[in-house]
Formats: structure tokens, sequence, C-alpha cells
């Protein structure tokens, strides 16, 4: 059987719930329709999310996005719509979503929205010094 889009969003359980990290999602082939022209919209979605007790299943990630391709919608609406159901569904710790918008009229659009846990912080990054590079052995 074919897969069909869907807007169900399945999770797994986070396999390191008590370690921040970052999961990194590029999906280049996002459409949706101009909803005052109804011609196609094409973008690029880049999701970064940092997961609490909870992980999107990749599939079902793309199902979803899927789903958008005959709807009419403003570039602001669906980033944000996007970003309310990854929370609702994963309730991370914190998630950005950026949506880089094709040309449209010769104005190309980026529109990013992000959603962070009550609370959370994110831990000081480590300064690491950089070594000097090792000298070359002679002959």
């Amino acid at each position: 059987m074919p897969s069909r889009p869907s807007k169900r969003l399945q999770t797994f359980r986070n396999p390191a719930p008590r370690r921040d990290y970052r999961i990194h999602v590029e999906i280049p082939e996002f459409t949706c329709l101009c909803p005052m022209t109804g011609q196609p919209d094409f973008a690029t979605l880049v999701l970064d999310y940092v997961p609490d007790r909870a992980c999107v299943e990749l599939k079902s990630l793309k199902l979803y996005v899927w789903s958008y391709r005959n709807e009419g919608a403003f570039h602001e609406a669906v980033t944000n719509r996007i970003v309310g159901d990854l929370a609702r569904a994963l309730a991370p710790r914190y998630l950005r979503l950026e949506a880089r918008f094709n040309v449209r009229g010769g104005i190309f659009t980026t529109v990013v929205a992000e959603h962070r846990k009550k609370g959370w912080r994110p831990a000081a990054p480590v300064a690491l010094e950089r070594l000097p590079a090792a000298e070359p052995r002679a002959k």
C-alpha cells in the first residue's frame, strides 16, 4: 500500500533524556499553495530541536509535511502551525523551524519560529582551545 499524506506526527522515546542534544532535520521539498493565487509555493524547512521525552519519527514527519501540498497557507501561518503541531506532539525542550521559501514575485521569504519549554535554558557551550597544528616531521 503506498504512503499517503497525514497530519499525525508519531514519536518514539528519547534514547538519552538526561542529555541536551540537538536533532537537525532538513526538508528540501516542502510545498503548499498560495492562498491568494492557488499557485504552488516551495520551501526548504530546517528543523532543529532539543528533545525532552520524545523524538519525532521521520517517516511520519515526511507524511505530515506532504499533507500541506494541496493546502493554501501564508508563509507565516504555515510555519507557525508546523511549530505548534511539533511542540504539541514532542513537548521538546527547544524547537526552531526556519522555512526558506523560494522566490515568488521577485521576493525570497524566510520565516523563523521557535518554541521553548518553560524554564529550560541551554547549558553554556564548552570553549575548546584550538591547538596549533603539528609541525611536519623531518625525514
